[in-house]
């Protein structure tokens, strides 16, 4: 079945072959994947290398995945299988899984990757340095971070005016919120358009071009996640300039990208559950952020929507495709 573990993919990571060859009894750690189950390989793989680097002895782990293909109405009905299969600790990817995480357990430790939410203001934890409760993790949730995005539009497009915001609004309303402030301090004229699904993307930035707007960012998602190159290719198509967190974005024919590199904080987030294995009480183990991020600009594509990359942009670009 799609939804059970990723049995074929097993094979192909040497760490979860390991796992697979002991017969010694192991704890389960449950993940469960937002998006598409064949775009989590390298993100499993991240998960069980940070559970190597915090000492835990990795044949002793059994690691037990889901993922929602990119349906909403999957999360609940996996997120209650896995509650009720004993497992040790659960990996909650993104802001709708973690939701439903944690109104599904207030005793089995969660680990938070969640790129779209402040966990204080949440109320997922009391604070980041002592977060309480049965959940710690990552979050990306410093509002400057969004500016980001602004800043390297404005240095890219000659009297960039108008930007839209082509939104997943399951994601929350974090980034979003920083961006209009960006946008404003800057005097630019922003339009949210909502989507839910990749089918909406199209639409969105149809109208995005019929109102005008010189560049679109696109806020974290799941559907942006697992969708880069084909967003990619919509966003040459109505030849708007985009920029969003996820690497793969422009490395498949996106413009811009800027963001956390995404097994490096599964990693982080790996290596945060192997404490918790370990014995580690959840409710005292800090909440932590991303550690590295990555400028990848796509020339190919700044040639064919007519731009000059500055260079003072180049000179911070961590990869530059030409």
């Amino acid at each position: 079945m799609r939804r059970r573990a990723l049995v074929g993919l097993a094979a192909a990571l040497s760490p979860l072959s390991a796992i697979a060859q002991s017969n010694q009894a192991k704890l389960k750690l449950a993940y469960v994947h937002p998006g598409r189950q064949k775009e989590a390989a390298p993100l499993i793989d991240a998960i069980v290398s940070g559970v190597r680097a915090s000492g835990y002895p990795v044949q002793q782990l059994e690691l037990v995945v889901r993922s929602t293909e990119n349906d909403p109405t999957r999360i609940g009905p996996l997120v209650a299988e896995i509650v009720n299969s004993r497992v040790a600790a659960i990996v909650a990817g993104g802001p709708a899984v973690l939701r439903a995480v944690r109104a599904a357990t207030q005793t089995i430790p969660i680990l938070a990757s969640d790129l779209e939410s402040d966990p204080v203001a949440a109320g997922f934890a009391a604070s980041l340095a002592r977060p309480g409760g049965n959940l710690t993790g990552v979050f990306l949730d410093f509002p400057d971070f969004a500016a980001k995005w602004i800043e390297f539009l404005v240095e890219s497009i000659p009297g960039l005016a108008r930007i839209a915001v082509v939104w997943d609004s399951a994601t929350g309303p974090v980034q979003v919120d920083a961006v209009r402030k960006a946008a404003s301090d800057l005097k630019l004229l922003m339009e949210v358009m909502e989507v839910s699904a990749f089918d909406g993307y199209g639409p969105a930035f149809s109208l995005a071009n019929q109102h005008g707007a010189q560049a679109a960012i696109l806020p974290s998602s799941p559907l942006v996640f697992d969708n880069a190159a084909r967003i990619a290719d919509l966003a040459l198509r109505h030849r708007l300039p985009t920029i969003t967190m996820f690497p793969n974005f422009a490395r498949t024919g996106g413009l811009l990208a800027y963001g956390p590199d995404l097994p490096d904080l599964l990693r982080q987030i790996g290596a945060m559950a192997g404490k918790v294995l370990r014995g580690q009480d959840v409710a005292q183990l800090p909440i932590e952020r991303p550690t590295k991020f990555e400028l990848v600009i796509n020339m190919k594509t700044a040639k064919a929507l007519g731009l000059t990359i500055s260079p003072s942009i180049l000179a911070r670009a961590d990869e530059v495709i030409e």
